[in-house]
Parts: structure tokens; sequence; C-alpha cells
């Protein structure tokens, strides 16, 4: 029997600035013949996270917003950028801006945003201080597939913790930081190995059993 060695999936990643999470997932993708972190770019001038992917050996892009009339035209320059890599995903790694229509659905299956809340609570900024504003008990981040409506889509993973009453908003963004850097190369990983995708019907399909829900733990 002849075995074929499928190439591996490629990621594009799109930052704001020192890109923690983009860190996680390259540190992952390291071990992982089956990932290629194809580009890493962003939005913001001097992103320290640009200067941690350079050392890494990986391709980098700066594309400034301030240099585009339009978040129209700033989108398409970035798809025109993405779009040479020819990338199975696109991963917004802590990319703080919001996307136009036109990008997402151009995307589409494909584009996956991490967002530091238990969706489809506290959309928008400020969640860490919205759940304590709300009083829960219980906070996190997810990971889902991006629509054009901001912090919406089907969710593929989520992370908990526990919202403590001595909590302030940096204390609390901490601990679901964590759990961001534990989840988001998961999920990564999930991908390469083809086992989530979108459905037709905009269902987060999995093609087999995968952990979708992570837990804060005080080892972890």
């Amino acid at each position: 029997m002849t075995v074929v060695n499928q190439s591996p999936k490629r990621f594009v990643l799109l930052i704001s600035g020192r890109g923690s999470n983009m860190q996680a997932i390259v540190n992952m993708a390291k071990n992982r013949p089956d990932i290629h972190i194809a580009a890493v770019i962003s939005h913001a001038k001097n992103s320290q996270g640009l200067v941690w992917a350079k050392e890494q050996g990986i391709t980098v892009h700066e594309i400034l917003h301030k240099n585009y009339d339009s978040r129209e035209s700033f989108d398409m320059a970035l798809q025109g950028i993405i779009d040479g890599y020819e990338p199975d995903y696109v991963l917004l790694a802590g990319f703080m801006r919001i996307l136009t229509e036109k990008f997402v659905r151009h995307f589409q299956g494909r584009l996956i945003n991490i967002h530091p809340s238990l969706l489809p609570s506290f959309p928008g900024l400020d969640t860490h201080q919205q759940a304590l504003d709300a009083g829960v008990k219980l906070h996190g981040c997810t990971i889902h597939f991006v629509t054009p409506v901001l912090d919406h889509g089907p969710i593929i993973a989520q992370s908990a913790v526990p919202v403590l009453e001595t909590d302030t908003a940096s204390e609390l963004a901490g601990r679901v930081l964590q759990m961001e850097h534990l989840m988001f190369p998961a999920v990564v990983a999930y991908l390469a190995e083809g086992l989530v995708e979108l459905g037709d019907n905009g269902n987060v399909i999995y093609k087999r059993e995968v952990q979708s829900l992570f837990m804060f733990s005080q080892k972890g």
C-alpha cells in the first residue's frame, strides 16, 4: 500500500500587539510537521509580536490602516496579502479591528477568532470588567468561526475560569489568558488534523470527539 504524505495545513495569523496567543500557537507548531505558519501580519506599528515572529524565522507583514482611506480599502489590501500565502485558515489572534462583511465572507469557514468571554455573553471590549459588573461566577474565552456579526459565529471551543470576589479586571484577564494559551493551540491542532470544520448549515462539525470545553486549574 502506498502511503501518501499530505501537505501541512497552512495558517496565517493576524495580531495587533505582543501576540501572546500567536506565540503559544507557534511554539506548539514547532513540533508539528502538519502545521505551517505561513505568515504573521499586524496592523499596529512596531508590534512586539512581529519582532518575535521574525526571530522565529516566520515571514511578517506590517500593514497600517492609516495608509488607507477606508476600512474597505484596508481590508482589500489585507486580503491580498493573506491570499498570497494560500492559507487553509486565517487566525485572529488578538486582532483588534472590525473586519468588513466582504472580507469575512471571502474567508468564510477559514476565519477563526478568539474572544475573551463566554460568548454570546459580553461581546465587544472590556469583557472582564463587564463580567465583574454583571456578577457572574464563571467567565472565560471562546474560539469561533467568524461571521459578519461582531463576536458572533459557530463556537468551536470555550474555556471557563472562576470569578473570585476579590478579582480586579486585570486579575481576571490574566486567568483567562492562561486558558487562551492552552485552548487556541489545541484548536489549531484540531484544524490541522481535519477534525473540525464548518458545516453547510453553519454548524461546527467534529469528525471525532475532541475536547471543546477547557476548565481552569490552579495546576495549569
